[in-house]
């Protein structure tokens, strides 16, 4: 066992007294020792009922054998950061999660893990910690959220920001929002679309981390305790046949994982996480390869933002499963690779039928032929920039207009609310990147403006920040080269028409090389919004979105060279 280090021979007698000052019994310790990283706090709602997840699974690592011991990972809600400074402080805890769940599992010389994120961050964060310290370690979510309803109709978070818009557009008085405030959100559980921790957990059962019913399972169903139970115990059976993440998260794995995405039509910020967690798992994961994959694999699911189906009705209809279920009839997924079951994702999904054709589109008649995600590339964004095609209405899959420049998330809000933005203009958010920003802020609050206000039809939206996964529209983000890194949208002036074209992978400002170089040559860096603690240390060593967002500090070397 790896914790004999701590717990055998004369050497350890020191570390053998602490564990008996934590009151272990010379049983326990001569069980695996099984680490539980927990990120039940009282801030998030997602998180508020994970302490009854920790308890179940602690439940099945004794049932299996182990000895349970738990220790915490920080969670950022969101929805309550959105639109202040605290979304600066959201996508750096991905690292910070990772680093310090690293630093607890190898300090201690845990056996096992067994992870219980829930949210955006906490998810790949713990992917990526599990690759890295590559013990036999399980995931088992908190759980989505049921769907609010409102006048008869099932809403979620998105519609809850979309009210503050149609509110500011004079559509909807404030006891009508005040009516989504009290029936948006009405139950504990990750938000209730295909938001990014939804599908972060939706994609950990892909990449074979999680078992069946992780992503969909509603966190007030009582069988996620039982999922709960049944993950402590298969985390003991991995370890007894030394089954670990990297023999699980493969290339191979990646590759599902991205079928998967494209199928369900996941948050862009996946394609942030993939490549990160692919990165601690000795896989490179490009945007690139999102293009490819997207381009064989259609979009099978609508659930919100791009539809009116939610988590629990995708449960329902069979869950993750059931659409690789869907994707295997058209060999689009590798089926031999191992998963936390102990056995291949072939035998995995066997039996999980479609049971709604009208959630879970047949193969044969997809929602789209292209998958949910595009990949676009053009004088603005040369390395790429990321949307969400799904959520896209077909109006807007083509779109010109006069840019509209703004150097930050505030002022474009206070423009689009004044009614300073009319059909037709491109909004340009910039210098909200990975450096830039610091901490890439989500841009919920302007799309939703947007959406609110009746211009989601004719109003796109371009950052080198991000977007919440409830983001809808003609929304284009993660665009790299960031503005702080001297990237062309930098350059973008009032006024020059913007061209997209998603079906053909393509954004360009139409103004000729000769003008932008010119530009360029006139342009200088500017100061660093923030100079003091955890913010600036990351501004200085984070790599840009098309590289996952990820710290390398020789990237960022070679970066000031």
């Amino acid at each position: 066992m790896k914790s004999d280090a701590v717990k055998k021979g004369m050497a350890t007698a020191p570390q053998r007294s602490l564990f008996n000052a934590l009151g272990m019994t010379k049983e326990e310790l001569e069980r695996p020792l099984v680490g539980i990283v927990s990120s039940y706090n009282e801030i998030v709602p997602g998180h508020m009922n994970i302490d009854k997840i920790v308890e179940a699974v602690k439940t099945g690592v004794l049932m299996g054998g182990g000895t349970p011991i738990v220790f915490p990972a920080i969670a950022v809600c969101d929805g309550i950061a959105m639109g202040h400074t605290g979304m600066k402080y959201s996508l750096v805890t991905r690292d910070l999660i990772a680093d310090s769940t690293e630093c607890m599992a190898l300090a201690h010389q845990f056996d096992a893990l067994v992870m219980v994120p829930n949210c955006d961050k906490n998810v790949p964060g713990l992917l990526m910690a599990a690759a890295r310290v590559n013990v036999p370690t399980i995931f088992v979510s908190g759980g989505p959220m049921l769907a609010g309803h409102v006048k008869g109709s099932k809403t979620s978070l998105s519609t809850m920001f979309e009210a503050v818009g149609a509110h500011a557009a004079g559509k909807m008085t404030e006891a009508e929002v005040d009516d989504y405030v009290c029936n948006a959100c009405p139950t504990c559980g990750s938000c209730s679309g295909m938001f990014t921790a939804n599908s972060m957990n939706c994609l950990t059962e892909a990449i074979g981390m999680g078992l069946s019913g992780n992503g969909s399972i509603p966190a007030v169903y009582s069988s996620r305790l039982q999922l709960a139970k049944h993950a402590g115990m298969q985390v003991m059976e991995l370890y007894r046949k030394n089954i670990c993440p990297r023999d699980i998260m493969t290339k191979e794995a990646f590759y599902n994982a991205l079928a998967v995405d494209m199928a369900l039509g996941c948050s862009t910020n996946t394609m942030l996480h993939i490549p990160a967690i692919a990165n601690e798992a000795g896989v490179e994961v490009t945007p690139d390869l999102a293009n490819e994959i997207s381009d064989k694999t259609p979009n099978l699911c609508h659930l919100a933002p791009a539809g009116n189906a939610y988590m629990e009705d995708l449960n329902e209809a069979g869950g993750v499963y059931a659409v690789m279920n869907e994707l295997s009839k058209k060999n689009l997924l590798n089926l031999d690779v191992i998963t936390c079951t102990g056995k291949t994702m072939g035998e995995n999904i066997e039996g999980h039928v479609n049971k709604n054709p009208d959630i879970i589109r047949p193969i044969d008649n997809p929602y789209t032929k292209e998958g949910g995600i595009a990949v676009l590339k053009g004088n603005i964004a040369p390395d790429t920039c990321v949307v969400k095609r799904s959520a896209v209405l077909p109006e807007m899959l083509v779109h010109e207009g006069p840019a509209r420049v703004f150097d930050s998330e505030e002022d474009a809000i206070a423009a689009i609310k004044g009614g300073k933005i009319v059909p037709g203009d491109v909004v340009i958010i910039r210098y909200e990147g990975p450096k830039g920003g610091p901490g890439m802020r989500e841009m919920l609050n302007p799309t939703s403006v947007i959406e609110g206000m009746g211009l989601g039809s004719s109003v796109a939206l371009i950052t080198d920040g991000r977007f919440s996964g409830a983001s809808r529209g003609a929304s284009i983000g993660h665009v790299s080269p960031e503005a702080a890194l001297g990237g062309p949208i930098a350059f973008v002036e009032e006024g020059d028409i913007i061209s997209i074209d998603i079906p053909a992978n393509t954004i360009n400002a139409k103004v000729s090389d000769e003008e932008m170089a010119r530009r360029k040559a006139n342009w200088v860096p500017r100061e660093p919004k923030v100079k003091t603690g955890y913010l600036a240390r990351y501004a200085s060593i984070v790599t840009s979105a098309d590289k996952g967002g990820r710290l390398d500090v020789m990237e960022a070397c070679k970066r000031t060279s």
